[in-house]
């Protein structure tokens, strides 16, 4: 990415960007990767393999994905300020929505139209979150291997509820003795 294209993007287009995701995404977290990767791929903010990068660094960090991944990126746009007003516009309408409907529907959380509506929610948001992995995944795993690692890995974390953060440090160990061992060769 060039510099020219980080000083063209504003404060503002940061802001408004990161806005809109936060106010138009349903689920959180996962379910809003298909849109952030959109707006930030489609505007040249990032590349592919950038974003790609930005998500599994997100990952790794504590906190919530979506605020991550608002960080990495408004950093990598406009340096601190750039974080500052990225993670602003992520969480600023979820908030605003949720002191929302916690002072108005307060009341309504046993209604049975209100139930049967966060039901057939639940669906959508399930499909917002495999589009990118499998989408992420394609993209990522070019070789054989790769697709191996990554279902073994799904399998131990969906089936066998072994924590990822497990996986990670057996993954981390082992890179890092394969590369010393090539290196020492």
């Amino acid at each position: 990415m060039g510099v020219k294209t980080i000083k063209m993007t504003s404060y503002w287009q940061i802001f408004l960007t990161f806005a809109k995701i936060g106010a138009f995404t349903i689920g959180g977290g996962y379910a809003m990767l298909p849109i952030i990767q959109n707006e930030i791929v489609r505007k040249g903010w990032l590349k592919e393999e950038d974003f790609t990068d930005i998500v599994a660094l997100a990952q790794s960090a504590p906190g919530l994905l979506a605020v991550n991944i608002s960080i990495f990126t408004g950093h990598k746009l406009r340096g601190t300020k750039g974080s500052i007003i990225a993670t602003l516009g992520s969480i600023l309408p979820s908030f605003i929505i949720i002191l929302a409907i916690a002072m108005l529907f307060s009341g309504y959380q046993d209604n049975p139209i209100v139930v049967k509506i966060f039901k057939g929610i639940r669906p959508v948001t399930v499909a917002l979150i495999a589009v990118p992995m499998i989408n992420m995944a394609k993209k990522a795993n070019k070789k054989w291997w790769a697709w191996l690692l990554s279902g073994a890995v799904l399998a131990l974390v969906a089936f066998l509820d072994i924590s990822p953060i497990y996986i990670l440090l057996v993954v981390i160990i082992s890179a890092a003795a394969i590369s010393w061992r090539n290196t020492k060769q």
